[in-house]
């Protein structure tokens, strides 16, 4: 391999969406390791003679037999990886490693640098480099088949044969530098006199509680005073949305009829604001609600997973411009929020899955009545995104810095209940209309 080409990877990986979000680890050589390793695993295992058991991963083997446009994207995106970092030698090897990463959780790494944390995520890092991949990704059969994987999977973490990684151990999520790491201590923890200190799965200890004092609701009683949904970073926010735009283009992130999957609510928010912002594996993963309210709607939309702007270009604003993209395309919530004020009016919080991230779980329905800081919803394992969609007018200001880093990781933090916005409110409102037409 030339200089030249090893240059040329090493930069599309560092601006990769995956890189930037922190799906993947901040050196690459952590995930030629991993997949060495899973490489040796799989090798272990078809040696026993041990065939396919996920009947998801079956599924998607019985569709690359069938599915000739699939079989050739997936044949083709396995051959287009470069020799020196191809693992995956074939499409039978490429579902027993599917195959085993369902009946396993994601182990600790205390160094930032080498965390494997999302094992799809590694084992497609190079694959979704290449045309091919880029292409069967986002065929609709093969994601619908990838989205029955990921939900297998979450299952099993959702089980008690997770907990096995819930441990004190150096590579255990509980040892003291993941305990600091995380900051377990702003969480409530079961009992850690018991084993796995009371959680009954990895998905528990992931998307665990607060303690209500970490995150006190910024003046519940102030209509004005929005708050944020979740934990995270600020990605950017955009004022003004139209209903349609390129999202897949630079300077054009946000097109509400996609975003909102044609809603019947979509024309209420046409020229309104949008608000972005990222959640790290790390981060808490449950949502809240911005403001008080009904809540009218509450659905699931089905999208892409693994997925990047390809047209966004290899630079170093590649996470953001992706964010902008997924907010269109990929696994979706979409919950809208009715408020008494008819400025305010209807809000949509929108928590997005992105990569190992296909299960979003509502803790509301609609008719709900819903007040501002209530949670609305959580993710299962792995990092995600959020968007909140305001209709026109709603939003006076936002108090928190706009990101001009070009990297979510980056971004201005935020915390769930704290204010971000000052909403305009019926009150004000009235008392201007009246101060014009006073003699």
């Amino acid at each position: 391999m030339s200089d030249e080409l090893e240059q040329t990877i090493e930069a599309r990986y560092r601006n990769s969406f995956g890189r930037v979000a922190g799906y993947l680890p901040k050196n690459r050589a952590a995930v030629d390791a991993w997949q060495s390793n899973l490489k040796r695993e799989v090798a272990k295992r078809r040696a026993k003679g041990k065939g396919i058991v996920s009947p998801s991963v079956a599924a998607l083997e019985r569709l690359i037999e069938l599915d000739g446009i699939v079989r050739m994207y997936v044949t083709q995106m396995i051959e287009e990886v470069w020799p020196k970092y191809k693992k995956i030698d074939d499409v039978a090897e490429l579902l027993a490693a599917l195959d085993h990463i369902t009946k396993h959780a994601p182990r600790y790494n205390w160094n930032p640098a080498d965390q494997v944390f999302f094992p799809m995520s590694s084992l497609f890092a190079y694959m979704m480099m290449t045309p091919a991949g880029e292409a069967v990704f986002r065929n609709e059969a093969f994601n619908s088949a990838i989205r029955a994987i990921l939900q297998e999977w979450c299952a099993f973490l959702d089980g008690g044969e997770s907990v096995y990684v819930l441990n004190e151990s150096e590579d255990g999520w509980l040892s003291q530098p993941a305990y600091e790491q995380n900051k377990l201590y702003e969480f409530v923890i079961p009992d850690r006199k018991k084993q796995h200190w009371g959680f009954p799965s990895f998905n528990a200890y992931f998307h665990r509680e607060i303690k209500p004092e970490f995150r006190p609701i910024a003046a519940p009683d102030d209509p004005k005073v929005i708050v944020s949904a979740n934990d995270g970073t600020v990605v950017t926010y955009v004022r003004d949305v139209q209903p349609l735009a390129n999202f897949w283009l630079k300077g054009q992130p946000y097109s509400l009829i996609n975003m909102l999957n044609g809603s019947e609510y979509t024309e209420r928010f046409i020229g309104g604001d949008v608000f972005q912002s990222f959640l790290s594996g790390a981060d808490y993963h449950r949502w809240h609600s911005p403001v008080d309210g009904v809540v009218r709607s509450a659905q699931v939309a089905d999208g892409l997973m693994f997925s990047d702007a390809k047209s966004a270009g290899w630079d170093p604003n590649a996470g953001v411009l992706s964010q902008g993209y997924e907010a269109s395309v990929n696994t979706r919530g979409l919950v809208f929020v009715e408020s008494a004020d008819p400025v305010i009016g209807m809000v949509c919080v929108m928590p997005i899955g992105i990569t190992e991230i296909s299960s979003v779980r509502f803790t509301v329905q609609p008719g709900d009545v819903v007040k501002k800081g209530q949670e609305l919803g959580y993710f299962s394992y792995g990092g995600s995104s959020m968007c909140l969609v305001f209709q026109r007018g709603a939003i006076d200001r936002f108090i928190v810095p706009q990101n001009t880093s070009g990297n979510q990781d980056d971004g201005p933090p935020i915390f769930v209940n704290a204010q971000i916005a000052v909403a305009n409110v019926a009150r004000k409102k009235a008392r201007q209309s009246r101060a014009r037409t006073s003699p």
